[in-house]
């Protein structure tokens, strides 16, 4: 007797629907999502130690060439007339602080003035303000060029007395780097009271914040950001 034709239990799959099949292969694969781009943060600002040590260098320069020419050219403690008796050449030999001040604590000074050194290398690694740069090249071209008599320049080192030389009216005889000390650190104390930090550009704002600086706030919106990127591009997928 002729066989009877048993169902089969396989589906038949049709030419379309084979050919159908095949893009759900492929759209299956996976595919190469670009990495997210990070939220627009601001760049990072220069960095001023360049600037600073060239201030610096320009104030150590010039207090080292007046010294030596003061030495050289003017007899100790006779002024020479330059405006009357007001402002005059006065070469003298101090032991103390700027405007001599502090007289009989040489060696104090110089740990002091060594110390402020140390201090303006390790703040200037940090340094973005360029008016900071300013007036910490002021502070340390000025403070240097003291060292270089306290170290150097007669009884010895760490006891040199400084060398003095212009006089205007009753102001204490001082040197090329005493104003410069003086004005820089003058420059940061402002500089604090309007809100300008060393290691950010522009002024602080209400919050405490800078516009130089990435703050937590930024972080935030940055992942905010990338989830909201992820999630399009998954329904997208989808």
């Amino acid at each position: 007797m002729p066989e009877e034709p048993t169902n089969s239990t396989e589906p038949v799959t049709s030419a379309e629907e084979a050919g159908e099949a095949a893009p759900v292969k492929r759209d299956a694969e996976p595919e190469t999502v670009a990495a997210p781009e990070t939220a627009a943060s601001p760049e990072p600002a220069p960095r001023r130690l360049r600037l600073l040590l060239s201030i610096a260098a320009i104030v150590l320069a010039l207090d080292v060439v007046t010294k030596v020419l003061a030495v050289k050219l003017l007899p100790p403690g006779q002024p020479v007339p330059i405006i009357g008796d007001t402002v005059t050449w006065t070469l003298v030999r101090n032991s103390g602080a700027a405007f001599s001040m502090a007289t009989g604590y040489t060696w104090v000074l110089t740990l002091i003035a060594t110390g402020v050194v140390v201090g303006i290398f390790w703040m200037g690694r940090r340094l973005v303000s360029p008016w900071w740069a300013v007036g910490l090249g002021m502070i340390l071209g000025g403070a240097m060029g003291n060292l270089v008599d306290r170290f150097f320049r007669a009884p010895g080192p760490l006891r040199g007395h400084v060398v003095d030389f212009l006089s205007v009216g009753w102001w204490p005889v001082f040197n090329v780097a005493d104003p410069s000390v003086v004005g820089g650190a003058i420059l940061l104390v402002v500089l604090s009271i309007f809100g300008f930090d060393f290691d950010s550009v522009g002024r602080r704002h209400a919050d405490g914040d800078s516009p130089g600086r990435r703050t937590t706030g930024d972080r935030r919106h940055a992942d905010d950001r990338r989830k909201d990127e992820g999630d399009s591009q998954d329904s997208a997928g989808e």
